[in-house]
């Protein structure tokens, strides 16, 4: 009993951490857009560079501060692509706890744009119309996704997990301006951003699509990792950052 009392508390701070982490990526992602439509108008130029900038900044940050305790996915794609490397070797995250990170995320995500929306004195439930499903696009978001995967689990492999606040932030802020979709790479924070009319928002109709996109280059980007380092099933209990030293 006391156990399972103990494994159900471990669970419940983590999908805390993991609801909390993703709902503050999104106000980032969306409440600087926001703020740089405010500051720089007619500059879309500028805009993108101040989003970039507070994104990339804000979600090392925020592995720094959640990762100790659930690993920092704040993504499905990322906690579905630990599932699965981890299958046979008995590592990485578990399906039931797959499923409740996710919804602890997309639920996150709606909360962070809520959250945006009211900080920004904007109506708190908005749907966004900014139509953004084009072939170019959803190929940018499979490029943006496998390379985020690749990425997190060559650091994990390597024993370089520890820099994965500096790297994934790095890469994400770059992957802003080399993808033309600004790299979502999180089906979390598409869901997210479709509940704010804003210079980050994406339309109701193209997440769908967005979402399928980046399920693909996760498992290209998977694939691609596993070719390169075989034994990598091994260090799924690392991404994306090593977690658990916190649940005594």
């Amino acid at each position: 009993m006391n156990g399972r009392s103990s494994a159900s508390r471990v669970l419940a701070r983590r999908l805390l951490a993991e609801f909390v982490g993703t709902a503050l990526l999104v106000t980032m992602v969306v409440g600087s857009g926001i703020a740089a439509a405010q500051l720089s108008p007619g500059d879309v130029g500028v805009q993108l560079l101040e989003n970039s900038i507070a994104t990339a900044f804000g979600l090392a940050v925020l592995i720094l501060l959640f990762g100790p305790v659930s690993g920092a996915h704040f993504n499905p794609a990322v906690s579905a692509a630990d599932w699965l490397l981890g299958r046979r070797a008995g590592t990485g995250i578990s399906g039931q706890h797959l499923v409740a990170y996710t919804i602890v995320q997309a639920i996150g995500g709606v909360a962070g744009a809520l959250l945006a929306n009211i900080m920004f004195d904007r109506q708190v439930f908005e749907i966004a119309t900014k139509d953004r499903l084009t072939t170019g696009h959803l190929i940018g978001e499979v490029v943006a996704t496998a390379g985020l995967i690749a990425l997190i689990f060559t650091l994990a492999r390597t024993g370089r997990a520890g820099l994965s606040a500096a790297a994934v932030g790095a890469y994400i802020g770059a992957a802003y301006w080399f993808t033309s979709s600004t790299s979502f790479a999180n089906p979390a924070v598409t869901i997210g951003r479709a509940f704010s009319d804003s210079f980050a928002g994406i339309a109701p109709n193209s997440v769908p699509a967005f979402i399928a996109a980046q399920l693909v280059g996760a498992l290209i980007g998977l694939t691609l990792v596993v070719a390169l380092y075989p034994g990598v099933a091994a260090a799924a209990d690392e991404v994306v950052v090593p977690h658990g030293n916190t649940d005594n």
